[in-house]
Protein backbone atom coordinates (compact mmCIF):
# COMPACT_ATOMS: atom_id res chain seq x y z
CA UNK A 1 0.00 0.00 0.00
CA UNK A 2 1.30 3.43 -0.33
CA UNK A 3 0.34 5.63 1.95
CA UNK A 4 0.30 9.55 2.10
CA UNK A 5 0.57 10.83 5.69
CA UNK A 6 0.33 14.96 6.19
CA UNK A 7 0.96 17.09 8.60
CA UNK A 8 2.37 20.51 9.19
CA UNK A 9 5.48 19.93 11.63
CA UNK A 10 7.62 16.74 11.10
CA UNK A 11 10.70 15.73 13.02
CA UNK A 12 13.16 16.76 13.45
CA UNK A 13 10.21 19.20 15.34
CA UNK A 14 9.76 17.21 18.89
CA UNK A 15 6.09 17.44 19.86
CA UNK A 16 3.81 15.19 20.79
CA UNK A 17 1.92 14.72 17.92
CA UNK A 18 5.12 14.81 15.41
CA UNK A 19 6.47 12.19 17.87
CA UNK A 20 3.23 9.90 16.89
CA UNK A 21 4.09 10.44 13.54
CA UNK A 22 7.22 9.38 13.07
CA UNK A 23 6.47 6.21 14.63
CA UNK A 24 3.23 5.55 13.11
CA UNK A 25 5.35 6.19 9.56
CA UNK A 26 8.42 4.13 10.37
CA UNK A 27 6.15 0.80 11.64
CA UNK A 28 4.12 1.07 8.53
CA UNK A 29 7.17 1.19 6.91
CA UNK A 30 8.84 -1.25 8.65
CA UNK A 31 5.44 -3.29 7.57
CA UNK A 32 6.32 -3.29 3.55
CA UNK A 33 4.10 0.01 3.04
CA UNK A 34 5.21 2.49 1.15
CA UNK A 35 4.74 5.47 3.12
CA UNK A 36 5.72 9.07 2.24
CA UNK A 37 5.16 11.94 4.88
CA UNK A 38 4.09 15.73 3.46
CA UNK A 39 5.15 18.39 5.52
CA UNK A 40 6.64 21.79 5.70
CA UNK A 41 9.87 22.60 5.36
CA UNK A 42 9.83 24.87 8.35
CA UNK A 43 13.52 25.39 8.52
CA UNK A 44 15.04 26.50 5.25
CA UNK A 45 18.19 24.26 6.54
CA UNK A 46 15.74 21.12 5.94
CA UNK A 47 15.98 18.99 2.76
CA UNK A 48 13.26 19.32 0.59
CA UNK A 49 12.81 15.70 -0.50
CA UNK A 50 14.70 12.37 1.66
CA UNK A 51 15.03 9.18 2.61
CA UNK A 52 14.85 8.80 6.52
CA UNK A 53 14.47 5.24 7.69
CA UNK A 54 12.27 4.24 5.26
CA UNK A 55 10.35 6.84 4.75
CA UNK A 56 9.95 9.25 2.43
CA UNK A 57 10.26 12.80 3.35
CA UNK A 58 8.58 15.12 0.84
CA UNK A 59 8.72 19.55 2.62
CA UNK A 60 6.97 22.10 1.08
CA UNK A 61 8.83 25.74 1.26
CA UNK A 62 7.32 27.71 3.96
CA UNK A 63 7.11 31.71 2.70
CA UNK A 64 5.96 32.93 5.71
CA UNK A 65 4.25 32.11 9.56
CA UNK A 66 1.36 33.56 11.58
CA UNK A 67 2.17 32.61 15.19
CA UNK A 68 2.97 29.27 14.95
CA UNK A 69 1.24 28.52 11.07
CA UNK A 70 2.76 28.63 8.05
CA UNK A 71 1.72 29.65 4.66
CA UNK A 72 3.14 27.19 1.85
CA UNK A 73 1.93 29.10 -1.44
CA UNK A 74 2.62 25.32 -3.30
CA UNK A 75 0.54 23.25 -0.70
CA UNK A 76 -1.78 22.61 -2.89
CA UNK A 77 0.23 21.95 -6.67
CA UNK A 78 1.98 19.29 -4.07
CA UNK A 79 -0.95 17.82 -2.28
CA UNK A 80 -2.46 17.23 -5.68
CA UNK A 81 0.61 15.20 -7.10
CA UNK A 82 1.25 13.41 -3.62
CA UNK A 83 -2.37 12.32 -3.26
CA UNK A 84 -3.00 11.28 -6.59
CA UNK A 85 0.35 9.02 -6.44
CA UNK A 86 -0.77 7.45 -3.24
CA UNK A 87 -3.67 4.61 -2.18
CA UNK A 88 -4.34 5.94 1.01
CA UNK A 89 -4.12 9.79 2.61
CA UNK A 90 -3.88 10.05 6.46
CA UNK A 91 -4.05 13.40 7.95
CA UNK A 92 -3.18 15.04 11.60
CA UNK A 93 -5.21 17.50 12.97
CA UNK A 94 -5.19 20.11 13.88
CA UNK A 95 -4.12 21.75 10.56
CA UNK A 96 -4.91 24.71 8.83
CA UNK A 97 -4.04 22.90 5.30
CA UNK A 98 -5.92 19.28 5.63
CA UNK A 99 -9.22 20.23 4.44
CA UNK A 100 -7.80 20.31 0.65
CA UNK A 101 -6.18 17.14 0.89
CA UNK A 102 -9.07 15.50 2.79
CA UNK A 103 -11.23 16.65 -0.31
CA UNK A 104 -8.94 15.16 -2.88
CA UNK A 105 -8.79 12.13 -1.08
CA UNK A 106 -12.60 12.30 -1.28
CA UNK A 107 -12.80 12.92 -4.82
CA UNK A 108 -10.21 10.44 -6.10
CA UNK A 109 -11.62 7.53 -4.00
CA UNK A 110 -8.55 7.25 -1.89
CA UNK A 111 -9.31 6.15 1.65
CA UNK A 112 -8.83 9.20 4.02
CA UNK A 113 -8.23 8.81 7.77
CA UNK A 114 -7.89 11.92 10.21
CA UNK A 115 -5.91 11.49 13.38
CA UNK A 116 -7.10 14.14 15.77
CA UNK A 117 -4.75 14.92 18.18
CA UNK A 118 -6.09 17.31 20.19
CA UNK A 119 -8.87 20.37 20.31
CA UNK A 120 -7.03 23.55 19.98
CA UNK A 121 -7.39 26.48 22.35
CA UNK A 122 -5.39 29.78 20.83
CA UNK A 123 -4.07 32.53 22.99
CA UNK A 124 -6.41 35.83 23.92
CA UNK A 125 -6.28 38.36 20.90
CA UNK A 126 -8.20 39.03 17.59
CA UNK A 127 -5.34 37.32 15.70
CA UNK A 128 -5.43 34.34 17.53
CA UNK A 129 -9.50 34.35 17.37
CA UNK A 130 -9.60 34.57 13.85
CA UNK A 131 -6.75 32.07 13.38
CA UNK A 132 -8.50 29.37 15.89
CA UNK A 133 -11.69 29.86 13.42
CA UNK A 134 -9.82 29.20 10.27
CA UNK A 135 -8.92 25.81 11.74
CA UNK A 136 -12.01 24.88 12.95
CA UNK A 137 -13.24 25.53 9.62
CA UNK A 138 -10.57 23.31 7.67
CA UNK A 139 -11.43 20.79 10.93
CA UNK A 140 -15.27 20.64 9.66
CA UNK A 141 -15.00 20.52 6.20
CA UNK A 142 -11.71 18.20 6.69
CA UNK A 143 -14.02 15.67 9.06
CA UNK A 144 -16.93 15.30 6.87
CA UNK A 145 -14.55 14.59 3.89
CA UNK A 146 -12.64 11.75 5.78
CA UNK A 147 -14.14 8.35 5.69
CA UNK A 148 -12.70 7.69 9.32
CA UNK A 149 -11.33 9.95 12.21
CA UNK A 150 -8.87 8.44 14.55
CA UNK A 151 -8.99 9.66 18.44
CA UNK A 152 -6.92 8.09 21.08
CA UNK A 153 -9.80 7.49 23.82
CA UNK A 154 -13.54 7.63 23.40
CA UNK A 155 -13.80 9.41 26.64
CA UNK A 156 -11.90 12.50 24.89
CA UNK A 157 -14.12 11.88 21.99
CA UNK A 158 -17.10 12.45 24.09
CA UNK A 159 -16.32 15.22 25.68
CA UNK A 160 -14.66 16.98 22.51
CA UNK A 161 -17.32 19.73 20.84
CA UNK A 162 -15.51 18.85 17.67
CA UNK A 163 -15.25 14.93 17.74
CA UNK A 164 -18.74 14.75 19.54
CA UNK A 165 -20.66 15.10 16.60
CA UNK A 166 -18.65 12.70 14.49
CA UNK A 167 -19.40 9.43 16.45
CA UNK A 168 -19.98 7.45 13.57
CA UNK A 169 -17.09 8.00 11.94
CA UNK A 170 -14.89 7.75 15.26
CA UNK A 171 -12.17 4.88 15.53
CA UNK A 172 -10.46 4.41 18.93
CA UNK A 173 -6.68 3.64 17.97
CA UNK A 174 -3.82 4.47 21.18
CA UNK A 175 -1.00 6.15 20.36
CA UNK A 176 2.53 4.26 19.29
CA UNK A 177 4.99 4.22 22.31
CA UNK A 178 9.04 3.06 21.72
CA UNK A 179 11.38 3.80 23.68
CA UNK A 180 14.67 2.22 23.75
CA UNK A 181 15.85 -0.72 26.27
CA UNK A 182 17.50 0.81 29.50
CA UNK A 183 20.65 -0.95 31.34
CA UNK A 184 21.03 -0.28 34.95
CA UNK A 185 24.22 1.08 34.48
CA UNK A 186 22.67 3.86 32.16
CA UNK A 187 20.05 4.54 35.13
CA UNK A 188 22.65 5.23 38.02
CA UNK A 189 24.77 6.73 34.74
CA UNK A 190 21.68 9.41 35.06
CA UNK A 191 21.15 9.79 38.23
CA UNK A 192 24.95 10.72 39.00
CA UNK A 193 24.88 13.11 36.16
CA UNK A 194 21.72 14.64 37.16
CA UNK A 195 21.36 13.92 40.90
CA UNK A 196 25.00 14.16 42.11
CA UNK A 197 22.85 14.97 45.87
CA UNK A 198 20.87 11.49 45.49
CA UNK A 199 17.52 13.37 46.65
CA UNK A 200 15.23 11.93 46.82
CA UNK A 201 12.28 11.13 46.25
CA UNK A 202 12.23 12.42 42.47
CA UNK A 203 9.09 13.77 41.18
CA UNK A 204 8.85 14.33 36.82
CA UNK A 205 7.19 16.90 34.69
CA UNK A 206 8.30 16.09 30.82
CA UNK A 207 6.15 18.80 28.88
CA UNK A 208 6.64 21.94 27.11
CA UNK A 209 6.87 25.10 29.66
CA UNK A 210 3.33 25.83 28.70
CA UNK A 211 0.02 27.60 30.46
CA UNK A 212 -1.95 24.24 29.33
CA UNK A 213 1.03 21.88 31.18
CA UNK A 214 -0.32 23.23 34.65
CA UNK A 215 3.18 24.19 36.13
CA UNK A 216 1.77 26.25 38.96
CA UNK A 217 -0.26 23.29 39.72
CA UNK A 218 2.65 21.56 40.93
CA UNK A 219 4.17 24.61 42.64
CA UNK A 220 1.18 25.16 44.75
CA UNK A 221 1.36 21.80 45.55
CA UNK A 222 5.06 20.76 46.47
CA UNK A 223 4.82 22.92 50.36
CA UNK A 224 2.96 20.17 51.48
CA UNK A 225 4.66 17.31 50.13
CA UNK A 226 7.73 19.02 51.26
CA UNK A 227 6.89 18.79 54.85
CA UNK A 228 7.12 15.00 54.11
CA UNK A 229 9.71 14.68 52.39
CA UNK A 230 11.95 17.80 52.43
CA UNK A 231 14.87 16.20 50.55
CA UNK A 232 12.45 15.66 46.93
CA UNK A 233 13.83 17.00 43.66
CA UNK A 234 11.36 18.15 40.95
CA UNK A 235 12.85 17.02 37.38
CA UNK A 236 11.20 19.02 34.41
CA UNK A 237 12.45 17.37 31.22
CA UNK A 238 11.65 19.52 28.08
CA UNK A 239 11.86 23.60 26.45
CA UNK A 240 11.22 25.90 29.17
CA UNK A 241 13.54 28.59 28.01
CA UNK A 242 11.89 30.92 24.80
CA UNK A 243 8.95 28.74 24.25
CA UNK A 244 7.16 30.53 21.59
CA UNK A 245 4.01 32.27 23.27
CA UNK A 246 4.77 31.21 26.48
CA UNK A 247 7.37 33.28 27.50
CA UNK A 248 4.76 35.59 29.68
CA UNK A 249 3.95 32.19 31.43
CA UNK A 250 7.48 31.35 32.57
CA UNK A 251 8.56 34.69 33.44
CA UNK A 252 5.46 34.46 35.71
CA UNK A 253 6.39 31.59 37.54
CA UNK A 254 10.10 31.62 37.41
CA UNK A 255 10.88 33.90 40.51
CA UNK A 256 8.99 30.56 42.38
CA UNK A 257 10.50 28.41 40.99
CA UNK A 258 14.24 30.00 41.37
CA UNK A 259 13.86 29.26 45.04
CA UNK A 260 13.64 25.97 44.40
CA UNK A 261 16.45 25.27 42.09
CA UNK A 262 18.36 27.58 44.73
CA UNK A 263 17.99 24.35 47.61
CA UNK A 264 18.33 21.64 44.54
CA UNK A 265 14.33 21.04 44.92
CA UNK A 266 14.07 21.79 41.44
CA UNK A 267 16.31 20.74 38.33
CA UNK A 268 15.56 21.86 34.85
CA UNK A 269 16.84 19.10 32.50
CA UNK A 270 16.49 20.04 29.48
CA UNK A 271 16.07 18.23 26.05
CA UNK A 272 17.05 14.81 26.51
CA UNK A 273 17.30 12.69 23.29
CA UNK A 274 15.06 9.76 23.39
CA UNK A 275 18.13 7.01 24.04
CA UNK A 276 18.24 8.65 27.59
CA UNK A 277 14.28 8.79 28.42
CA UNK A 278 14.13 5.20 29.69
CA UNK A 279 17.00 6.41 32.36
CA UNK A 280 15.08 9.27 32.86
CA UNK A 281 11.93 7.71 33.67
CA UNK A 282 13.66 4.56 35.31
CA UNK A 283 14.91 7.51 38.41
CA UNK A 284 11.88 8.64 39.10
CA UNK A 285 9.29 7.82 42.15
CA UNK A 286 6.49 9.58 40.43
CA UNK A 287 5.27 11.36 37.21
CA UNK A 288 3.26 13.92 37.64
CA UNK A 289 0.73 14.95 34.79
CA UNK A 290 -0.97 18.16 35.87
CA UNK A 291 -2.38 19.62 32.33
CA UNK A 292 -5.60 21.75 32.66
CA UNK A 293 -7.61 21.68 29.41
CA UNK A 294 -8.49 20.01 26.45
CA UNK A 295 -5.29 20.56 24.30
CA UNK A 296 -4.01 17.66 26.45
CA UNK A 297 -5.78 14.81 24.89
CA UNK A 298 -3.73 11.64 26.45
CA UNK A 299 -0.34 12.34 28.12
CA UNK A 300 2.37 9.62 25.87
CA UNK A 301 4.59 10.40 28.82
CA UNK A 302 2.00 8.63 31.47
CA UNK A 303 2.37 5.46 28.85
CA UNK A 304 6.40 5.69 28.58
CA UNK A 305 6.47 5.95 32.24
CA UNK A 306 4.22 3.34 33.29
CA UNK A 307 6.63 0.82 31.06
CA UNK A 308 9.48 1.77 32.90
CA UNK A 309 7.86 0.59 36.06
CA UNK A 310 7.06 4.46 37.33
CA UNK A 311 3.29 5.52 38.59
CA UNK A 312 1.58 8.77 37.35
CA UNK A 313 -0.30 11.45 39.05
CA UNK A 314 -2.86 12.79 36.37
CA UNK A 315 -5.68 15.45 36.11
CA UNK A 316 -9.52 14.15 35.94
CA UNK A 317 -9.69 16.06 32.17
CA UNK A 318 -11.42 13.31 29.33
CA UNK A 319 -8.85 11.10 28.40
CA UNK A 320 -5.89 11.93 30.15
CA UNK A 321 -7.53 10.43 32.78
CA UNK A 322 -7.41 6.79 30.87
CA UNK A 323 -4.40 5.80 31.06
CA UNK A 324 -4.23 5.43 34.99
CA UNK A 325 -7.30 4.25 35.05
CA UNK A 326 -7.07 1.59 32.52
CA UNK A 327 -3.56 0.51 33.78
CA UNK A 328 -4.37 1.37 37.50
CA UNK A 329 -0.69 2.64 37.66
CA UNK A 330 -1.42 6.40 39.63
CA UNK A 331 -4.23 8.50 40.66
CA UNK A 332 -6.28 10.78 39.24
CA UNK A 333 -6.68 14.18 40.74
CA UNK A 334 -9.68 17.31 39.98
CA UNK A 335 -8.25 19.48 37.27
CA UNK A 336 -5.92 22.29 38.51
CA UNK A 337 -6.66 21.07 42.37
CA UNK A 338 -3.08 21.73 44.00
CA UNK A 339 -3.95 20.19 47.31
CA UNK A 340 -5.69 17.22 46.45
CA UNK A 341 -2.16 16.37 43.52
CA UNK A 342 -0.45 16.66 46.62
CA UNK A 343 -2.25 14.37 48.40
CA UNK A 344 -2.14 11.77 45.42
CA UNK A 345 1.81 12.04 45.15
CA UNK A 346 2.25 11.54 48.66
CA UNK A 347 -0.66 8.03 48.73
CA UNK A 348 1.50 6.80 46.18
CA UNK A 349 5.07 7.97 47.97
CA UNK A 350 3.62 6.52 51.24
CA UNK A 351 2.76 2.94 49.29
CA UNK A 352 4.50 3.24 45.43
CA UNK A 353 4.19 -0.80 45.75
CA UNK A 354 0.35 -0.90 45.41
CA UNK A 355 0.54 1.08 42.29
CA UNK A 356 2.73 -0.97 40.60
CA UNK A 357 1.98 -3.34 37.71
CA UNK A 358 3.62 -5.71 35.28
CA UNK A 359 5.08 -3.42 31.87
CA UNK A 360 5.07 -6.02 29.57
CA UNK A 361 1.08 -5.97 28.44
CA UNK A 362 1.46 -1.99 29.01
CA UNK A 363 4.01 -1.70 26.49
CA UNK A 364 2.61 -4.86 23.95
CA UNK A 365 -0.70 -2.80 24.03
CA UNK A 366 0.99 0.19 22.68
CA UNK A 367 3.97 -1.43 20.34
CA UNK A 368 4.57 0.76 17.15
CA UNK A 369 3.80 -2.17 15.15
CA UNK A 370 0.24 -2.85 16.57
CA UNK A 371 -0.61 0.59 16.05
CA UNK A 372 -0.05 0.37 12.63
CA UNK A 373 -1.56 -3.45 12.23
CA UNK A 374 -4.91 -1.00 13.76
CA UNK A 375 -4.06 1.52 10.76
CA UNK A 376 -4.12 -1.39 8.08
CA UNK A 377 -7.16 -2.74 9.33
CA UNK A 378 -9.40 0.51 9.23
CA UNK A 379 -8.12 2.01 5.77
CA UNK A 380 -8.81 -2.19 3.94
CA UNK A 381 -12.58 -1.58 6.16
CA UNK A 382 -12.92 1.75 3.73
CA UNK A 383 -11.34 -0.24 0.92
CA UNK A 384 -14.39 -2.83 0.55
CA UNK A 385 -16.62 0.11 1.60
CA UNK A 386 -15.89 2.30 -1.36
CA UNK A 387 -15.59 -1.01 -3.77
CA UNK A 388 -11.78 -0.76 -4.05
CA UNK A 389 -9.58 -4.33 -3.65
CA UNK A 390 -6.36 -5.06 -2.61
CA UNK A 391 -5.72 -6.07 -6.32
CA UNK A 392 -7.10 -2.73 -7.53
CA UNK A 393 -5.11 -1.01 -5.37
CA UNK A 394 -1.52 -2.70 -6.34
CA UNK A 395 -2.34 -1.60 -9.39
Amino acid sequence: MRILTVLTYYRPHASGLTIYAERLAKALARRGHQVTVMTSQYSADLPLDEMVEGVRVVRVPVAFRISKGVVMPHFGRMATRLVRENDVVQLHLPQFDAAGVALRGRMWKKPTIITYHCDLLMPPGLLSRAANQGILLMNELSARFAHRIVTNTRDYAEHSPFLNRYLDKLEVIPPPVELPPVTPGGVRAFARNHNPENRSPVVGLASRFATEKGVEVLLDALPVILKEYPSLQVQFVGAYKNVVGEEAYFNRLYPRILEYEKAGIWNFLGFIPDAEMPAYFSNLDVLALPSLNSTESFGIVQIEAMINGVPTVASDLPGVRQPVKMHEMGKVFPVGDSAALAHCVLEILGNRPAFIRDPQPIQHQYLPDTIAESYERVFYEIMTEIGLTEQKIAH
